[in-house]
C-alpha cells in the first residue's frame, strides 16, 4: 500500500446519499477472495446497460471521459452503508481512488479504506465539486483546495499515521516491535509460568 501524502486529481461526482457496499460492488461481481479482479464490477448495477453485461452506460457518470482518470470520488451522506464486505473498498482501489469525499461515512466502511490507502474525508461535496476543475488533497495539512476555494477536514490521528505511511493495521502493531519485546521480556520475567517452551 503506497503512502498518501497529496493528490491532485478531478472528482467524480456521484453524489447520491446511502450508496451501500452492493451498489459500489454487487455480490454477483465478487468471484474470489482476493483484492484484485474487482474493478470491472465497481458500481455495476448503474454502469453498465445490463445485469452481468459489460456495454457502458453513457448516462453514468464514471462512464464521462472527463473524469477517465479521477483518483477522488464524491459521494452523499452515508457513503459505504450496507454489508461489512470489504470487497467495496478493495473495488474502488483496483479502479484507481484514492480518496472519496462525502457528508457521513458507514463507519465500517471508514475503517476498511483506511486500512487500504483510501482516504475518508468528511465534507459537503456540494461546496467542494462547485468548481468542476481539479482539486487537491493534502492529508498533512487536512485540506481540500480548488481553484475556488480552500476546505479543512479532521481525521483520526492513527487512521492518518496509518495513510501517511502506507501501514495496514499488522504493520502499524509492528511500528511498536521494540515496546511489544521489551514488554514481553518484562513479563516474561514475572510469570515464566505463561511463557511455557521460552527459555
Amino acid at each position: 500500500m503506497s503512502p498518501f501524502i497529496t493528490l491532485t486529481s478531478r472528482a467524480v461526482p456521484l453524489i447520491r446519499d446511502n450508496i451501500d457496499t452492493d451498489a459500489i460492488i454487487p455480490s454477483r461481481e465478487m468471484k474470489g477472495t482476493g483484492k484484485t479482479g474487482l474493478a470491472d464490477g465497481l458500481f455495476a448495477g448503474w454502469r453498465y446497460r445490463a445485469v452481468g453485461g459489460r456495454v457502458p452506460d453513457p448516462n453514468f457518470v464514471l462512464n464521462d471521459p472527463v473524469y477517465a482518470d479521477a483518483a477522488i470520488l464524491l459521494g452523499g451522506a452515508n457513503f459505504g452503508c450496507g454489508s461489512s464486505r470489504e470487497h467495496a473498498v478493495w473495488a474502488l482501489a483496483e479502479y484507481g481512488f484514492r480518496v472519496v469525499i462525502a457528508p457521513s461515512f458507514n463507519p465500517i466502511f471508514r475503517g476498511n479504506c483506511v486500512r487500504n490507502g483510501i482516504v475518508p474525508i468528511e465534507l459537503d461535496p456540494g461546496p467542494v465539486a462547485a468548481s468542476g476543475g481539479p482539486m487537491t488533497v493534502d492529508l498533512v495539512r487536512q485540506t481540500v483546495r480548488t481553484s475556488e476555494a480552500g476546505f479543512t477536514f479532521s481525521i483520526d490521528a492513527e487512521a492518518k499515521v496509518m495513510l501517511l505511511g502506507g501501514l495496514d493495521a499488522i504493520d502499524l502493531t509492528l511500528t511498536r516491535a521494540a515496546r511489544i519485546s521489551a514488554f514481553r521480556a518484562q513479563d516474561r520475567n514475572r510469570r515464566p509460568w505463561a511463557y511455557p517452551g521460552e527459555a
